[in-house]
């Protein structure tokens, strides 16, 4: 056992008997959306997860060590606490050798999921190509993770605040397949719409536990990105949304907001000038992607 992998002994006997299991993040519930709701959130989804028949796995560092499964208790004092690290993959030796606190990005999630045989990992949205990365260089390093992990990850898109279409073309690029559920367009996180056309698309989730199969049957790393639509009662117009994210870049400019501290501001700033809209859709857009990456889950564990 890596000694600095600890798996919540519920999440093992999962693992053991062959059980499905679904990795969480926790940099949803610390730098994502404010206490109450994001605890509330991590729970409900976590709820949603064993519904399905499936064990969740919310992964975060504590105590220099990866924690796989989180306690209630451990879930609150993420949504409370104000010294939690925003972890990627960069971090992870800083945070855990100086048994720091830390809250894994989709990139370090991805592969701490992977350390410890988890093979579905549900989020909100991907990380990806920032706007205006041309001058910039920002780019995600979950897109580089994604193309050398063997965890599938469920995810309502890539942000809208990121640059959609190049984010496309640079999954092309690592050859990372990309398949939308049920619909032929691919989705912009709190829109249904983006402008962009899927570049695959399947309707059933035993149709996407098989492509997840016969991908690592044939030996190619790395993974499938599932992009499951917000639901249409939450979703908001991707015109409504793209004033408010233009005002939010233009404010994160001003202020000179850069790096890791990019994301979580323009979500913020999009919540509050949205009168909680963003929020509300944020919290249905993860429980949905909860609820399918379950259903692979439980369906990608029969055909093993």
């Amino acid at each position: 056992m890596n000694p600095y992998l600890n798996i919540a002994a519920e999440v093992q006997a999962a693992l053991q008997s062959g059980q499905p299991v679904v990795a969480l993040e926790s940099t949803i519930i610390s730098h994502g959306m404010p206490y109450p709701r994001n605890v509330e959130t991590a729970l409900s989804v976590e709820k949603v997860v064993r519904d399905q028949g499936a064990i969740p796995a919310t992964i975060a560092i504590m105590d220099g060590q990866c924690r796989v499964g989180l306690s209630a208790e451990e879930l609150e004092y993420f949504g409370k606490a104000k010294d939690v690290w925003k972890v990627s993959l960069r971090d992870m030796p800083y945070v855990i050798s100086q048994q720091l606190v830390g809250a894994t990005t989709v990139a370090a999630t991805m592969r701490i999921a992977a350390m410890a045989g988890i093979r579905i990992f549900v989020t909100g949205g991907i990380g990806g190509v920032h706007r205006g990365a041309a001058s910039s260089m920002d780019i995600s390093a979950d897109l580089t993770e994604m193309g050398q992990t063997n965890v599938a990850v469920v995810s309502a898109g890539v942000k809208s605040i990121l640059d959609i279409g190049l984010t496309l073309e640079y999954l092309e690029t690592k050859g990372i397949p990309v398949v939308t559920f049920g619909q032929d367009e691919f989705p912009s996180f709190y829109s249904r719409k983006s402008g962009f056309k899927s570049p695959l698309r399947l309707d059933t989730v035993s149709d996407i536990a098989a492509m997840l199969n016969t991908k690592w049957q044939l030996g190619l790393e790395g993974t499938i990105l599932i992009a499951n639509p917000v639901p249409v009662t939450q979703e908001i117009e991707a015109s409504e949304m793209e004033e408010h994210i233009k005002a939010a870049l233009e404010a994160a400019s001003a202020q000179q907001i850069s790096g890791k501290e990019v994301t979580p501001f323009l979500l913020q700033y999009i919540a509050i000038h949205t009168k909680g809209e963003s929020l509300e859709a944020n919290i249905a857009l993860i429980r949905h992607n909860a609820l399918v990456g379950s259903q692979i889950a439980v369906a990608f564990s029969h055909l093993k």
